[in-house]
């Protein structure tokens, strides 16, 4: 009989609430080797029971190691658990061997850094915005999306047939790849609507830039790990690079990553262009030995994807709801299920993707 890719123990660092998830972490964490010290952020939101939530943040090894390798978990809430898991997977793998960083190295855990779109089970934070669409600048006029603006009444209708439709006629027309950016590339309109990108800074996007100053990273040579889930094929960990095809960024992704890096720009990846990316938050404070990533694990495929999120914000468009109704939690368990597949085998790939990139991105760093 062979043994088992991970033992079930593994498998249980997949948590079900927030709270635990965030326990976890901080358990974990306090026992990591090197530890430097745990802190936690408090959300200006609650959860659906009135409880606090909280975005944890760790550093492991020395505070002047010139070196970083930064692991975030939950920019797009509901995307989240996966990603704490390969977190408490890397820090209970740390604490059983021991394992230090390499000299002049610190690993950076930014975990649940939506924390209200974890408990809520959206991808959006408590102010309808999208993180991943926030990295704009806000004194300039925000960039138009016209296909948004095209297909927003369609895109909140009930009748899937004829949403269905109406985007079929839009991509027999413009082609797939629009029809993908004009829904998901991001707008600046609509706080109702999905991927929408804000009308000024998240809280999120300003913890983000505090731990940057904080811990002088613009000064560091950094490889940032953005986990995310939904987008690819099933169980399949794709490295995204959102740099340019012809930057040093990408250079040292493929360096670092492989022949499997994918680039949305030059029409390798399962992701398309979009506005207003984290990615681009971080490559203007990046030197030349750096890059930023996304590990995307894949779950249902792209149509699922809209139409599940589309059923979330259609939810939404008309608050307060009712989170204990029978169809709150009919949408919030397909939004649980499309991000977090309940599948051992899914779960096994994520875990045993994300050892295998952390140790090529620390590597990457020694050289």
């Amino acid at each position: 009989m062979l043994s088992p890719v991970f033992p079930p123990t593994s498998l249980r660092l997949f948590s079900s609430s927030v709270a635990d998830a965030g326990a976890q972490f901080s358990r974990l964490a306090s026992a990591t080797p090197r530890l430097l010290f745990c802190d936690h952020h408090v959300c200006p939101a609650t959860g659906p029971a009135g409880e606090e939530l909280l975005t944890d943040v760790a550093w492991l090894g020395s505070d002047g190691a010139s070196k970083v390798l930064v692991l975030i978990s939950g920019t797009h809430g509901a995307e989240g658990w996966a990603g704490s898991a390969v977190q408490a997977d890397f820090l209970q793998q740390a604490t059983e061997r021991g394992w230090q960083p390499p000299a002049d190295t610190a690993v950076l855990l930014i975990h649940a850094l939506n924390p209200w779109g974890m408990a809520w089970d959206r991808r959006c934070d408590h102010d309808g915005i999208d993180l991943n669409r926030n990295f704009i600048d806000f004194d300039q006029p925000p960039p138009p999306n016209s296909g948004y603006l095209a297909l927003r009444d369609l895109l909140m209708l009930e009748d899937s047939r004829a949403r269905a439709e109406g985007l079929r006629l839009y991509a027999e027309k413009h082609g797939q790849t629009a029809l993908e950016i004009a829904v998901s590339g991001g707008q600046y309109m609509d706080p109702v609507g999905p991927f929408f990108g804000g009308f000024g800074k998240s809280h999120a996007r300003q913890l983000i830039e505090k731990l940057i100053n904080d811990f002088t990273l613009g000064e560091k040579q950094l490889a940032v790990i953005d986990l995310h889930t939904g987008l690819g094929p099933y169980g399949y960990g794709e490295i995204i690079c959102d740099h340019q095809p012809d930057s040093d960024g990408t250079r040292v992704a493929r360096n670092w990553y492989g022949d499997a890096v994918t680039l949305p720009l030059a029409g390798t990846s399962s992701s398309v262009p979009k506005l207003g990316l984290m990615d681009y938050g971080w490559h203007a404070i990046m030197n030349a030995s750096s890059c930023f990533v996304t590990l995307e694990y894949g779950t249902y495929g792209t149509e699922p994807l809209f139409d599940t999120i589309l059923a979330d914000h259609r939810l939404h468009a008309t608050s307060p709801i009712d989170w204990s109704s029978a169809h709150t939690q009919q949408v919030k368990n397909t939004m649980r299920r499309h991000f977090c597949p309940p599948d051992k085998q899914w779960q096994e790939m994520v875990l045993w993707r994300g050892r295998q990139v952390i140790r090529l991105a620390l590597e990457g760093l020694q050289h």
